[in-house]
């Protein structure tokens, strides 16, 4: 899911670093001392996921997990997926710096929606069916919201030109969202079932 450097114009790229930067702000601000743990967890699993991906066109297709990121931490999913993509394009290319606040803002986003639309379905006592498809649901709109954030960046940074790499890049998501959502359901279910404990930020 990083975008490339150089391919999204000037106006796109200053204008979803702004925004990445606000949800940086805002997310540390409401990222609490007992959530650290996990979030140093769900970061460094994002970075080995990500880290495992294959090349399209402009963009790269790989797990991103930023709708079981989201789910648990809210958002706070902005500042720990901002250090693991920086650590990434530092270490490895992977995107590059001037895209950074794009590739944050395609990938965190996803994450907080996910978090405000089913944290309401994992109350106490929640049905294991229900945390399955709580969980499925968390890829769903982590991998869909972001490759349909991708194509909106790169539909206004080149209007026509990238229309087949659009279609390609949301082409090209939909194992890795069958796979998201699967790693979702088994996370959530598990959560439910042994360390019900670890959900109780997701409903604050």
């Amino acid at each position: 899911m990083h975008l490339a450097d150089g391919v999204l114009s000037a106006p796109v790229l200053l204008t979803s670093t702004a925004l990445s930067v606000a949800g940086v702000a805002f997310g540390l601000r409401r990222l609490r001392e007992e959530q650290l743990p996990l979030a140093a967890l769900l970061g460094a699993a994002f970075f080995v996921a990500s880290t495992i991906h294959v090349p399209v066109g402009v963009g790269s297709v790989h797990l991103i997990l930023n709708g079981l990121a989201g789910l648990l931490l809210g958002w706070a999913v902005f500042p720990v997926l901002c250090v693991a993509l920086a650590l990434q394009a530092a270490l490895f290319s992977f995107g590059g710096f001037a895209v950074l606040g794009a590739n944050l803002l395609i990938m965190a986003l996803p994450g907080v929606a996910a978090h405000h639309m089913l944290r309401g379905r994992l109350g106490p006592g929640v049905a294991h069916l229900q945390a399955l498809i709580s969980g499925a649901a968390c890829g769903v709109i982590g991998i869909g919201g972001a490759a349909l954030l991708a194509g909106a960046l790169l539909a206004l940074s080149g209007g026509r030109v990238f229309s087949e790499l659009i279609v390609l890049f949301g082409l090209a998501h939909l194992p890795v969202l069958v796979v998201d959502a699967a790693i979702g359901a088994f996370t959530v279910a598990t959560l439910v079932r042994m360390m019900p404990q670890a959900l109780a930020s997701v409903r604050s």
